[in-house]
């Protein structure tokens, strides 16, 4: 695994390249899924450098991926969605950052193997692979719009995205409430959007960021990112959801087994 100052490095070009390719990807994903930007593009450079390095360098591109998708959702609608969900977000954003703060403490090859675990469980339960006894009762009662569920839910939501960058579980939530497709992707921007504008102040403040050159990189990766999404949404008419579907599940697959096979030194 290459250390944070191979990314920033005219000292390894391949690297380099794997890291621009990868953000663009990730923002493709996203402009055509409407979600999927911080898992495809966290776990995919978690593959080359430190796991805590890969969710801070991510940060500022999530953020301006999610700002780019807001468009998505009007303004009436941003009002409506806030006063829906606003316990959740809230909870979720306190949550982000206590997942940030034991960020650092994490070991490395440790978190790899959670990122790669959690990585393939995403794509088993989506597809129904992986039977999880009591699951239908457990959405009933927990994915709900009650203000304590939410803020449960939220809280545990929010530590796993701090440490990690995996937002499926707040996917998952959002998808549970039957949104309308454009408005699943703006609601989901608009919680993406707060939550990693404070995370990005947080990150400064936690130290988080190793060199001043890391925090610019993340900003300039922002760049790449942002011509994904371009490109995803306008490729999304011409793809079935269920292209759509396979396409993101196979690319997770891959990059979830690659983790998997670098934290336990095999690859």
């Amino acid at each position: 695994m290459f250390s944070q100052h191979a990314v920033i490095g005219a000292v390894d070009p391949t690297t380099a390249a794997f890291v621009l390719i990868t953000l663009l990807l990730a923002g493709v994903v996203t402009g055509i899924a409407g979600f999927g930007f911080a898992l495809v593009g966290t776990m995919a450079l978690a593959t080359v450098v430190d796991p805590s390095v890969a969710v801070v360098l991510m940060i500022v591109p999530i953020l301006a991926t999610n700002v780019s998708l807001l468009g998505e959702l009007e303004a009436d609608a941003i009002r409506s969605c806030s006063r829906r969900f606003w316990p959740y977000v809230v909870a979720t954003l306190v949550g982000t950052l206590v997942g940030m703060a034991a960020l650092e403490s994490i070991p490395a090859d440790p978190l790899t193997i959670t990122l790669g675990f959690v990585t393939l469980a995403y794509v088993g339960a989506t597809q129904r692979a992986i039977p999880i006894p009591g699951r239908a009762a457990l959405e009933d009662r927990c994915f709900v719009e009650r203000p304590g569920m939410m803020v449960g839910l939220g809280t545990v939501s929010g530590v796993v995205f701090g440490a990690t960058n995996v937002g499926v579980q707040v996917v998952a939530y959002v998808r549970s409430r039957d949104l309308e497709a454009g408005l699943f992707v703006g609601v989901l921007a608009l919680v993406f959007v707060g939550i990693n504008a404070v995370r990005v102040g947080a990150a400064v403040i936690f130290g988080l960021y190793p060199s001043l050159t890391i925090g610019v990189l993340s900003v300039a990766l922002a760049i790449p990112a942002l011509a994904g999404v371009l490109a995803g949404r306008r490729v999304r008419p011409y793809l079935s959801k269920r292209t759509q579907r396979w396409g993101v599940l196979a690319l997770l697959t891959l990059i979830g087994g690659r983790l998997l096979l670098g934290g336990f030194g095999i690859a």
